[in-house]
């Protein structure tokens, strides 16, 4: 009897630390509890995020404890990419933005149109009206397309009325990044520094790929056998994120 709970001990040890591994190494789900990043991400998606993207770091490890210093194998990240990070206030929390400027870049809003080194960022409209929700409010937006400096694009939404408008200049350090949400007037992002700020590379987790399960929560518990056809969103899932 005792040889059994041994074997079972090891068996879960064993188990424990390959989960581990995979987890700091490879792949990381995250879910998303917030409306920041839509349209392009919607609260009650799960995705996976890839560790080895971006190299590793002390935040690729459970509760940030990995015995690493600075980055190493490290990757630059591509503008356009959706990533999480640590949060440089607390290096505790994490957030998913999209990320838009890199070191050295300079970054600033003007009459509501953002600008990138001085070149506005060009952007089409999609949907004149779509209602977004900001928390547990739903408000009127415009979507638009909006296409980066590297060609790459992706949605992003504007409050049809009261829409951020103007902002000082955002000149991105060495080695750090500046991130937004797609959701534009409603996310805290690298535009408020006493909250978010720019990000350090060694606060980069990885980079997020495709969303592998999603549940409209606000329709109710996934529990709820009887009402899936409107709780869960299966057009969404393994959905790559771009």
């Amino acid at each position: 009897m005792k040889k059994i709970i041994l074997e079972n001990i090891k068996t879960i040890i064993y188990a424990l630390i390959i989960a581990i591994l995979i987890r700091s190494l490879l792949l990381q789900p995250f879910y998303i509890p917030s409306s920041s990043m839509e349209p392009s991400l919607l609260v009650g998606d799960r995705l996976f995020v890839t560790k080895l993207s971006y190299g590793y770091s002390r935040h690729s490890f459970p509760f940030s404890l990995g015995p690493i210093k600075s980055r190493i194998l490290f990757s630059e990240p591509e503008r356009g990419d959706v990533i999480v990070f640590k949060t440089p206030a607390d290096n505790r929390t994490d957030y998913i933005k999209r990320l838009i400027g890199l070191p050295g870049d300079k970054l600033q809003f003007i009459d509501g149109n953002l600008y990138l080194n001085d070149v506005e960022i060009l952007k089409s409209k999609i949907k004149y009206k779509s209602e977004i929700f900001c928390g547990k409010s739903i408000v009127n937006t415009i979507v638009f397309k909006e296409k980066l400096h590297n060609g790459k694009e992706h949605l992003t939404s504007y409050y049809k009325n009261g829409s951020y408008q103007n902002s000082d200049e955002f000149l991105v350090p060495k080695d750090h990044y500046f991130f937004l949400g797609d959701n534009r007037d409603c996310s805290k992002d690298s535009r408020f520094l006493s909250s978010v700020g720019f990000v350090h590379k060694d606060n980069l987790v990885g980079k997020a790929q495709f969303i592998f399960f999603s549940t409209n929560i606000r329709e109710g518990s996934v529990f709820e056998i009887w009402n899936w056809k409107k709780i869960l969103r299966t057009q969404r899932f393994f959905k790559k994120i771009i």
